[in-house]
């Protein structure tokens, strides 16, 4: 481990590299919940999402290595991630939209679907070792193993720091973007203006079901590059409070996804360094993050500040 051979210098270490870890699925499922919000509706079902990206990731990594090799059989596997939560994204777009359905049952049905199906789809791929994604060697210049296994960033991390400052773009200056944008403040006017209320949504949440099939990518081709059934450890439904805490900003996602990945890196940087007895309080730092962020929050005045007007409402 880093932080043995460094003594307490490690456990700084641990947690950047935790942190640029740990913080890519956070990013991408935040960034497609932060789209999908934007357009008025809540996408509880990202659990789900995740989970399945996850396991078509690895899935079909695992599948396409014979003909496409070790290096280039990972992308494909990124791109079937993000393909089935397209897929899932467009089953919730419908069926959050129909008369008299509430979003939040949705989002519970998409949890037990995604990952009933990423459950019993995944079986054969516990045990077969996928390729993973090549990473960045950023600690190539440090003499240290231990600095260059810390370094070692993924693409898919830096598309994502890449895709939060462009999607900030895209809703201020692009028609699409303030198409959503309109959807999710006033439905009733965006209809009066001639926007189909239901393809912008619709659009919008297959658009954040992508990303979140790809931040499902970033678990098992990336990090802790394997596929387990526990593989996604609440992250789907995190990233909602992530998105609130972040205020629909996707600048404001990023930095936050950097927040919970790093906090999900202080247990195992104390471990290194032989602190166990509050192991499994370190571990819980993410949902005790989560609780304290819905804590917070709570007041109507912080909660409404950059909300969109129609998110949560029947129309």
């Amino acid at each position: 481990m880093a932080a043995e051979a460094l003594g307490w210098w490690g456990v700084p270490l641990g947690i950047i590299a935790g942190t640029l870890r740990g913080s890519a699925p956070f990013l991408f499922v935040s960034l497609g919940e932060c789209i999908t919000e934007k357009s008025g509706k809540i996408n509880l079902g990202l659990e789900g999402t995740l989970l399945m990206g996850a396991m078509s990731a690895y899935a079909v990594s695992y599948l396409a290595q014979g003909w496409l090799g070790p290096v280039w059989s990972p992308w494909l596997g990124v791109l079937a991630a993000g393909l089935s939560g397209t897929l899932l994204g467009l089953i919730h777009g419908w069926l959050a939209q129909q008369p008299r359905v509430n979003d939040v049952a949705v989002g519970i049905a998409m949890i037990i679907f995604g990952s009933g199906l990423a459950f019993f789809l995944g079986k054969p791929f516990i045990q077969p070792q996928a390729p993973p994604l090549p990473t960045f060697e950023w600690g190539s210049w440090s003499q240290l193993p231990q600095m260059r296994a810390a370094l070692r960033v993924s693409p898919l991390f830096l598309l994502g720091v890449a895709i939060a400052p462009l999607l900030q773009w895209f809703f201020r200056a692009t028609r699409w973007g303030l198409q959503i944008r309109a959807v999710g403040d006033s439905p009733q006017a965006a209809r009066a203006m001639g926007i189909s209320v239901f393809k912008v949504r619709l659009a919008s949440i297959v658009a954040g079901s992508f990303l979140a099939g790809i931040g499902g990518a970033c678990l098992s081709l990336y990090y802790p590059g394997v596929w387990t059934e526990r593989i996604s450890s609440g992250q789907g439904l995190m990233a909602v409070a992530l998105v609130i805490f972040a205020r629909w900003n996707p600048i404001q996602c990023l930095w936050a996804s950097l927040l919970f990945g790093g906090a999900q890196a202080i247990g195992p940087a104390f471990q290194s360094v032989g602190i166990d007895s509050y192991y499994y309080l370190f571990n819980a730092a993410p949902y005790i993050l989560t609780l304290l962020i819905m804590i917070l929050t709570c007041s109507p005045q912080r909660t409404l500040a950059g909300s969109p007007g129609a998110l949560g409402q029947d129309d």
